[in-house]
């Protein structure tokens, strides 16, 4: 039996510098630090809301609203933003008190985790990382994929049909796809300053400014030794299932989990076998 929690009675702030971050916190037990994704009206709720109340069972989660998502704010960009954010979401553990944690991230959640495992692996016990951005090269699918083409046609003319064909580029099966998810996606994306907000991010990965003396994260993930699970959908088509294996090849303690019939939101596709994995690979 899992227990009712809801936005509002999870919703905490916190701190760090003049940044005010947006999180939602639930559970006791060892920290567990979720990490969003990227697209369109994306917050932590939208990403892991309904994952809350089982891993709340056995962690202390913590959802943060990334910084420029969700009800955090966008300081001054001054580097690649995984980089960038992954500085952020370390100033929040230590506001938390949290010396080290389990982190799950998604998409750019997953890059922002393993930045943070590159440059703090003291502060990531273990990661599993779902569909994560940044530690492949898209070698074999067309560069952009159809979800990140989709993401910027929305981007560049925000409607609700863009965004229908968006989400239905982040799903194996569209028959999980509801007029209330769209509506709660749309709300958040037409927020605003919230188009502005995700494209000053997305624009910091073409910035050469930000590129100089950068090592790209795939380049350094053999440098990476935390114990990591990677998991995919092989009907992913945000970030195809082939990059998995190049990650696979690369960092020196990782396992791959594949989930059939799944696209780029294995935590909603394939929910409860999702949080029964991630739970058995932390607790193990």
């Amino acid at each position: 039996m899992t227990t009712a929690l809801d936005f509002d009675s999870t919703r905490r702030t916190a701190h760090v510098g003049e940044l005010e971050i947006s999180y939602h916190e639930a559970g006791t037990g060892e920290p567990l630090l979720l990490l969003h994704g990227s697209g369109p009206g994306v917050s932590a709720w939208s990403n892991f809301g309904a994952n809350l109340p089982v891993l709340a069972e056995r962690f202390r989660v913590i959802m943060p609203d990334m910084p420029g998502f969700g009800r955090t704010a966008l300081p001054e960009i001054d580097a690649l933003y995984s980089v960038f954010a992954s500085r952020w979401v370390e100033g929040l553990l230590d506001a938390l008190g949290v010396e080290s944690a389990y982190v799950i991230g998604n998409s750019m959640g997953g890059n922002v985790a393993a930045e943070l495992a590159d440059r703090s692996p003291e502060r990531v016990r273990k990661m599993a990382l779902m569909g994560p951005g940044g530690l492949a090269v898209n070698l074999f699918g067309s560069d952009p994929s159809e979800g990140a083409k989709r993401l910027f046609e929305f981007l560049n003319e925000p409607s609700r049909a863009g965004m229908l064909a968006w989400v239905e580029t982040m799903v194996a099966d569209p028959a999980i796809i509801t007029e209330r998810l769209i509506d709660e996606r749309m709300a958040n994306a037409l927020a605003p300053g919230a188009i502005e907000r995700s494209s000053a991010i997305f624009a910091t990965f073409r910035d050469p400014r930000f590129m100089t003396d950068h090592t790209p994260l795939w380049a350094r993930a053999a440098r990476i030794h935390t114990p990591t699970l990677l998991i995919w959908g092989r009907e992913d088509r945000m970030l195809p299932y082939e990059q998995a294996h190049f990650a696979v090849r690369q960092m020196p303690d990782v396992e791959l989990h594949t989930f059939a019939r799944c696209g780029h939101w294995a935590q909603i596709e394939r929910k409860q076998e999702f949080e029964r994995l991630v739970t058995e690979f932390f607790t193990r």
